[in-house]
């Protein structure tokens, strides 16, 4: 499953994240206490089209570069679970019910990369 994050006013801009990247920055955002309960349930499935406004995302970006970044550096990277490793992820596929939280991470670059997109949105909708 994927997401595409379309920007709601620049035609063309997109962001798109894999289903092993977006659970853990959902848990991030969610952190952050900057959306709703309800905008977030819905921000987990694809297709529906969510809107996040752009006060919302600027605000997501700001924080994850003040906030997540500095904790990450460029070698780390964060799990479902908000926990941090230095270890890279080497494409093992934990299937054990108790282990499947290890299949969910993203590195410093690619938050980076998501935080710039919505700092550079007009907000955007999750489809």
């Amino acid at each position: 499953m994927s997401f595409t994050l379309i920007d709601l006013g620049k035609e063309g801009y997109e962001f798109h994240a894999s289903i092993w990247h977006w659970k853990p920055t959902l848990e991030i955002i969610r952190s952050l206490d900057i959306i709703s309960g309800n905008k977030l349930r819905l921000m987990e499935s694809n297709g529906n089209g969510v809107k996040v406004e752009e006060e919302e995302a600027r605000l997501i970006g700001k924080r994850i570069y003040e906030e997540i970044l500095p904790k990450l550096e460029p070698n780390k990277r964060i799990f479902v679970n908000l926990t941090i490793t230095d270890e890279p992820d080497d494409g093992t596929f934990y299937r054990a019910p108790e282990e499947q939280w290890k299949n969910y991470s993203v590195n410093y670059q690619w938050l980076k990369d998501f935080a710039d997109f919505c700092l550079q949105s007009k907000g955007f909708q999750v489809f």
